[in-house]
């Protein structure tokens, strides 16, 4: 009854396929399916349908199979609400199945298309539960603001009568406001990006129900995925500004080899290099230094990533690494878009961002916590730039080789 070709696709097909007749017997099942539900095929064959259906609905399946022979059609089953199925062992598992016919000697046979979509569930609740998650922290964020702002009302109503504290309080509010007007317009425009991205992506996924589309449903994962660690990213970003705001970030130093640390950070962020972009390193670090060596990967790498984010394609990326006498050097020069004089005069601001990146992703936060770093590790940093013409930043510290010192 069924040709070769017909058994070579049941062979190799990566999706369980189940052949029966309009009895609902099953006449032929592929290994896949076999694996699925955990039967032998000499164990399915000969068996109704029903033998695969949750023990609660298998009157309903015997009338829906009785109504689809009256009307065949080629459709999905359980169109708008989760269908289940069961393995041999008594477990259940969510599943898409597809259904189509044939006559064949005036014999209707149904053949159905089962896809295990357990990964897919899990998938969904993963990302209603980050959903959940950046809507608390929005939350929380939003309460932080409000609280600052009711301490800085009280204190103006304490400082009525003093026409220069008063003054000093109402030039502190004004900047609150503009850094909550700067937050709520730059957190609209980074949170929406990846969220609408990951909504589209869902929504999408639901429509590639065939084995065919799997390339489809990989590249929207992916694409959720990447838009769920750019959220992370960007939240990561809030909470150091707080944990650095409240002084529960403290130095830690350590002795270290710098020149092992940048060569692993670069090999770490390959991964972000646009094509035919390429990292060079100088070392000039004869010894270890004494610093604290998280602050330093943080640095390196909001530094760099930056790097590339404001460099185009087949550009090089340099860093200088220089140890001498008690004191070390790290520069990293681009070849990228550069910011004028005006925008480094705000360079460090929170929130702030240059006019001319203003299309690029980002949370005007990075150099900011750079700069609460080096305040801790006692360092500078300095930063030479112009428009079109690439960037250089320099961080500078002292340090002893001896920790006893």
């Amino acid at each position: 009854m069924i040709t070769d070709l017909f058994s070579a696709v049941f062979a190799n097909a990566t999706i369980g396929i189940i052949l029966s007749d309009n009895h609902g017997r099953m006449i032929s099942v592929s290994h896949f399916a076999q694996k699925l539900f955990g039967y032998t095929e000499a164990e399915m064959v000969g068996q109704t349908i029903e033998l695969l259906v949750p023990d609660s609905l298998v009157n309903l399946h015997k009338n829906l199979r009785k109504s689809f022979n009256a009307h065949p059609e080629v459709r999905p089953m359980g169109h708008g609400r989760d269908l289940y199925v069961k393995r041999k062992n008594g477990s259940l598992f969510p599943a898409e199945i597809s259904l189509s016919y044939f006559y064949q000697d005036e014999q209707l046979y149904i053949v159905a298309y089962i896809i295990d979509t357990t990964y897919k569930k899990e998938a969904e609740q993963s990302l209603i539960e980050q959903k959940n998650r950046i809507e608390q922290l929005n939350a929380e964020l939003e309460q932080k603001v409000a609280d600052r702002t009711n301490a800085l009302m009280v204190t103006l109503h304490q400082l009525e009568l003093s026409k220069d504290e008063l003054s000093k309080a109402l030039a502190t509010e004004r900047e609150l406001g503009e850094l909550k007007s700067r937050f709520v317009t730059m957190a609209s425009h980074e949170f929406r990006t990846p969220l609408s991205a990951i909504l589209t992506s869902a929504d999408l996924l639901n429509k590639y129900t065939t084995s065919e589309q799997q390339d489809k449903r990989n590249r929207h994962i992916q694409r959720i995925k990447a838009s769920v660690n750019h959220l992370n990213d960007i939240l990561e970003e809030f909470l150091s500004v707080g944990k650095l705001e409240e002084g529960k970030i403290e130095a830690s130093y350590s002795l270290f080899d710098l020149n092992d640390l940048v060569t692993n950070i670069v090999a770490d962020i390959q991964g972000l290099l646009k094509a035919g972009q390429t990292i060079q390193i100088e070392h000039d670090c004869a010894s270890s230094v004494w610093l604290d060596k998280s602050l330093v990967r943080k640095m390196m790498v909001n530094l760099l990533s930056n790097a590339i984010k404001y460099s185009g394609e087949n550009k090089v990326i340099r860093i200088h690494l220089w140890c001498r006498d008690g004191r070390v050097r790290i520069s990293i020069q681009d070849e990228g878009i550069g910011m004028s004089d005006e925008d480094q005069k705000h360079l460090f601001e929170r929130f702030y961002r240059a006019k001319n990146v203003t299309a690029i992703q980002g949370t005007g936060l990075g150099l900011h916590i750079v700069a609460q770093y080096l305040t801790l590790l006692n360092g500078t940093i300095n930063f030479q730039s112009k428009p079109n013409d690439g960037t250089t930043v320099t961080l500078s510290f002292s340090h002893e080789d001896d920790p006893a010192h």
